[in-house]
């Protein structure tokens, strides 16, 4: 039997949460804290939304997406002045520089992978394939803040220092395989990440928790940089070095 509220169909939590894909127990504890209060209690306990119900779900997913945590969005939405439109429009402006952003880090990652870090042994490259390397990084990543910190450090340098260079990342790379029987949020792994980031900004460039969270990817990716990692420092290296860093990057966003 079809649900409705006056002229307004009405529905049940179960097709909410098949509807957004939102888990029935989610849609419960947002009613708990009165994020999402349903249209309709019934006398048997069952929860009933209405279209309003669901547009204003919407509103909270496209919050989320966005990383607000549950109580911002509460406050935000439980204000007297809260208009679903101009929420819409504000919602619209943070995702455009969310993409921005994302298209930054994809450029930044893109540009990393071109250097050659990926390959973390520079010895079998001569200086003339150095120098390609970086004429391509700069033709797809020069105008980016790192790629100019980037050349600044590398004045001078030859292909032995890029060579000690990377074989220094490889041994905090094997720092990380003699701790890896270790839980991610260890204070020694940890401290490891801190290193790891203080490195890449120490020799390359400037390694924000944003950067350092895309290399991650890298690190795990099932590419060259996994494969070498993993053959170095132990199988399994590289991914407990992204979980690792995922933690690192999470817990300071608290």
């Amino acid at each position: 039997m079809e649900n409705t509220h006056g002229n307004k169909k009405l529905f049940s939590i179960s097709e909410v949460s098949r509807l957004s894909g939102i888990s029935v127990r989610t849609l419960r504890y947002y009613d708990e804290i009165n994020l999402l209060i349903p249209t309709i209690t019934t006398k048997a306990g069952y929860r009933l939304y209405d279209e309003n119900a669901l547009r204003r779900l919407q509103i909270i997913l496209l919050y989320r997406e966005l990383e607000f945590p549950l109580k911002e969005i509460s406050d935000v939405m439980s204000g007297n002045n809260f208009d679903i439109k101009n929420a819409l429009e504000r919602q619209i402006k943070l995702l455009q520089k969310k993409k921005t952003h994302i298209e930054n880090l994809i450029t930044l990652a893109e540009g990393i992978k071109i250097l050659g870090v990926n390959n973390l042994d520079f010895s079998e490259f001569d200086v003339r394939k150095i120098d390609e390397y970086e004429e391509q990084a700069k033709a797809n990543w020069g105008n980016t803040p790192e790629y100019k910190e980037f050349e600044q450090k590398s004045v001078g340098r030859t292909a032995e220092d890029y060579s000690s260079l990377a074989m220094g990342l490889m041994n905090i790379f094997r720092e990380f395989g003699k701790l890896r029987e270790l839980q991610s949020s260890d204070g020694k792994v940890q401290q490891l990440v801190g290193k790891l980031q203080d490195y890449i900004t120490e020799n390359f460039y400037t390694c924000s928790d944003e950067i350092l969270l895309s290399l991650s990817k890298m690190y795990s990716g099932g590419g060259s940089m996994q494969r070498n990692i993993d053959q170095a420092s132990g199988e399994g290296t590289a991914e407990f070095v992204t979980h690792a860093i995922e933690y690192y990057c999470d817990d300071k966003r608290q």
